[in-house]
């Protein structure tokens, strides 16, 4: 089978990765794809923009593809997997009225609301003025958050009230509805499932690190680091009240709405100290960096996997997983989430391959043709670095033994991944 991978990042390159490993995979595409995914057996970079949803369509119908994974949220909010089935092209992702679920944050929020999914209370604006108002009558901490797609870095969680200020400007530069919700205390952890319109069956949970300082401190980001499985939050009588609380009724209100949604319900969750789940965000495809963490776990064929999802028909027996533990850490740019520089020259990736450590591209390109001359950055998050071992301790020792190999100027990680489970 032919497939084509859509998207640049880290899990796109962990994706075709893990596709790779499928016998019944003769070829991957990866459009546009970045220098590490360049450097994989039987599979080639395309540079069509992930937005390009007519040149991916026809790329895909010439070129023989029988199945099209999409990475990023922008192309699945911009209607690829609508174009594709058009064409009758086989797709994993959902259509874009399913992408709504995160491509506007209030949409998801009356789903929730109207579902009874436990989450946070929340009020919509479309004026800045009423907003700020608004604000001034709350105690804090509030969250601030953008309607619409903002790459993981539209929310604002404000301490005071000038916190607050600043995080709706920021939030309202992005688009005119904004949120203003309740804070939830507790730890975060990503639980993202398979949905084949039917039914819907977790992966592993895993823990994202979004803020970019150490001590979960700083501004959010698209992610710092993860390590799976995070069992010790979700423990399986958790994982069954999340499935009848949270993702059942989810989807239930999904085929209330007319949508067959068929792809990553990724659900963005918070365990309380009483241990209660709640929706902090949905998502509607794999995370990043958590699918660097996700897939090196996973037993069996991906390709086969997803096949049947798409198809309608996902086997959930086939989802079996290691007795193991991943763990990544990610190396960014100097600057990021802010302003930063690109086009850096990276050093020290041999030696880090040879630490055993998976090495995840996120943003790098070659500084010639493909596959010659340097590899550079090109990205906020440049390289993701995952480990594999018996336990999270382990997994976290070969991951930081790689990225203390790998060197570019500006580099910044932090060295706290994992710090509450192996701290505690």
């Amino acid at each position: 089978m032919i497939v084509l991978v859509v998207g640049a990042g880290g899990r796109e390159h962990a994706l075709v990765w893990k596709l790779l490993q499928s016998s019944e995979v003769t070829q991957v595409y990866c459009a546009p794809g970045n220098a590490g995914i360049s450097l994989l057996p039987r599979c080639q970079t395309v540079p069509l923009a992930a937005t390009d949803i007519k040149g991916l369509v026809r790329f895909a119908a010439v070129q023989g593809v029988g199945l099209t994974i999409v990475g990023p949220e922008m192309p699945l909010a911009a209607g690829i997997v609508d174009a594709f089935g058009a064409e009758g092209l086989t797709i994993f992702g959902p259509t874009q009225a399913g992408s709504q679920i995160e491509a506007s944050k209030s949409w998801a929020k009356r789903l929730m609301q109207e579902s009874g999914i436990p989450t946070a209370p929340a009020v919509v604006f479309e004026d800045f003025a009423a907003a700020t108002a608004y604000v001034a009558t709350q105690s804090f901490p509030l969250v601030i958050k953008a309607d619409g797609l903002a790459a993981g870095k539209g929310v604002t969680v404000a301490e005071t009230l000038e916190q607050a200020q600043a995080g709706l400007e920021a939030a309202f530069a992005l688009g005119r509805t904004v949120l203003v919700e309740g804070f939830l205390q507790g730890e975060e952890v990503s639980l993202l499932a398979l949905c084949d319109g039917s039914q819907c069956v977790p992966l592993l949970a895993a823990q994202d690190h979004k803020r970019l300082g150490e001590g979960d401190t700083g501004p959010n980001t698209g992610g710092m680091g993860a390590y799976a499985p995070a069992s010790h939050l979700v423990t399986p009588d958790l994982l069954n009240r999340i499935q009848n609380a949270i993702l059942n009724p989810a989807l239930a209100a999904l085929q209330s709405r007319g949508i067959n949604y068929r792809g990553v319900l990724y659900a963005g969750l918070m365990i309380t100290p009483a241990g209660d789940p709640y929706v902090v965000e949905f998502n509607c495809r794999f995370g990043d960096p958590e699918t660097q963490v996700i897939l090196p776990l996973l037993q069996g064929s991906l390709v086969e996997i997803l096949l049947r999802c798409a198809q309608g028909h996902l086997d959930p027996q086939q989802i079996q997983w290691e007795e193991q533990a991943a763990a990544c850490v990610v190396l960014a740019a100097g600057g990021y989430p802010g302003s930063y520089e690109k086009g850096l020259p990276i050093q020290g990736l041999a030696a880090a391959a040879n630490t055993g450590a998976i090495i995840f591209h996120s943003g790098t390109r070659w500084s010639g043709p493909a596959r010659s001359g340097q590899i550079l950055t090109d990205g906020g998050r440049v390289l993701c670095m995952t480990g594999k071992g018996k336990t999270l301790s382990s997994a976290l020792e070969q991951a930081y033994a790689a990225a203390e190999c790998v060197s570019f100027p500006g580099v910044y990680y932090r060295r706290d991944i994992g710090h509450r489970l192996v701290s505690g």
